[in-house]
């Protein structure tokens, strides 16, 4: 008997020993990843932060060699107690970086040089992690080793890579694993988000993996139902002046059934007539200016009062193709395209599956206890207020709260809630 403990007590040591090295070496291997992806700062950012970024690459194919880009920043303040929030951009073939980051919701923005960036002081890192994915491959920095890859995007496959980035991701961030999760973005990331939130659910099902704690999404001026999209924004074109009566019933008759990524040359044409009669205007804000060459040395008070610049998309331009920017996030600039776009014309013609409608998976993820917030711009054009009063009317919800005036920070700031 006493041979026998003496044989298996130091069998036992060592297997304790394998156990302990073996996370030892897992715990090192993350913090190595982290170490390597950290931003220290940004070319062009005369200013400090008090919060960590990190940006780099998650491999989600290693078939396809295919790898999504990510830009992460803690939040400003105690960030281990904040809940960890994704955004993603539409499209479909946008980059999130170039628009939800470097537009809307990140920490730093572009100046009008094209070469540094200003603090947001709407920063959404203000009360959350603020994590931003070019998703598909082919969108901003992602790639893939695969030639045509770029053009075998769709829904489905989107949102397989998603997860599989965000599964990855977790294990080199494995302080956010558990932590409250929420995903968030506007226009064809209206799929992108109901989408992965779906694939998310039903991951944890049939896994039982809970390292991702969806709490619930948000999505504004999103792509939802193309019937009553389609509807909301030809009504709102009209209303608001942009399109002739004549237009208005064409577009009803030849464009309301359309996909609205794959719609017929008929729809087409008379979607360019639309576009025609509404002129040089930012389908986006419509009554705010145009980026022109003469705005940088414009004098507008009123737009500078309101600290709005049309052409920022053309600062981004120019930053992220920057050497120093590429090398300052850690870019394959070897594998990666040779050029940044903020949009990708080859994913957005090459798109394939799209669905017609994700209504059903709002009622899906609504059974499933997930919190959801449709918000939407009322001077957008391209996905108006009026694509998802109707959208959400189709879900036949029942009313909870009655509709009313809804402010945000007392008498600052006003806003609609749609859902």
């Amino acid at each position: 008997m006493a041979y026998r403990s003496a044989v298996l007590l130091p069998a036992l040591l060592l297997a304790v020993a394998v156990v302990v090295a073996s996370a030892a070496a897992g715990d090192g291997r993350w913090r190595e990843e982290q170490a390597r992806d950290r931003v220290p700062r940004v070319p062009g950012q005369a200013f400090n932060t008090s919060f960590a970024q990190y940006a780099g690459y998650v491999t989600v194919s290693e078939q396809r060699g295919a790898a999504l880009f990510y830009w992460f920043f803690e939040a400003e303040k105690d960030p281990g107690s904040k809940p960890l929030v994704l955004w993603l951009n539409g499209g479909p073939g946008c980059s999130s970086i170039a628009f939800g980051l470097g537009e809307e919701v990140g920490p730093f923005h572009v100046n009008a040089d094209g070469k540094g960036v200003h603090v947001n002081p709407y920063s959404w890192n203000k009360v959350a992690n603020l994590l931003f994915l070019d998703s598909p491959v082919g969108v901003g920095y992602s790639y893939s080793n695969t030639s045509d890859d770029a053009l075998k995007n769709g829904d489905a496959r989107t949102a397989t890579d998603s997860l599989a980035f965000l599964l990855k991701w977790l294990e080199r961030f494995p302080q956010y694993k558990e932590r409250e999760f929420y995903l968030t973005g506007e226009s064809y990331a209206g799929h992108y988000v109901p989408q992965l939130a779906q694939a998310i659910k039903r991951h944890h099902e049939a896994t039982g993996d809970k390292s991702i704690n969806l709490k619930g999404y948000m999505v504004g001026n999103a792509l939802t139902d193309d019937f009553h999209d389609h509807y909301g924004i030809f009504q709102f074109m009209w209303t608001t002046g942009l399109i002739s009566d004549q237009t208005y019933k064409l577009l009803n008759v030849f464009c309301d059934y359309e996909s609205f990524v794959h719609s017929s040359p008929q729809c087409d044409k008379i979607m360019d007539i639309a576009s025609t009669e509404a002129g040089n205007i930012d389908s986006y804000s419509i009554f705010t200016p145009t980026c022109h060459a003469s705005f940088a040395s414009s004098k507008n008070k009123v737009m500078k009062r309101l600290h709005y610049d049309p052409c920022t998309e053309k600062h981004s331009t120019v930053y992220f193709n920057l050497a120093e920017v590429q090398k300052a996030l850690h870019v394959n600039t070897v594998i990666g395209k040779s050029k940044w776009e903020t949009c990708s014309e080859a994913v957005n013609t090459h798109w394939g599956d799209c669905e017609r409608s994700v209504l059903h998976i709002y009622h899906e993820l609504i059974q499933y206890g997930l919190r959801i917030w449709v918000f939407s711009g009322d001077t957008d054009a391209v996905i108006p207020v009026t694509s998802t009063r109707y959208s959400i009317d189709a879900l036949k919800l029942p009313t909870i709260t009655p509709w009313h005036a809804w402010s945000v920070d007392g008498p600052k700031g006003t806003g609609d809630s749609i859902l």
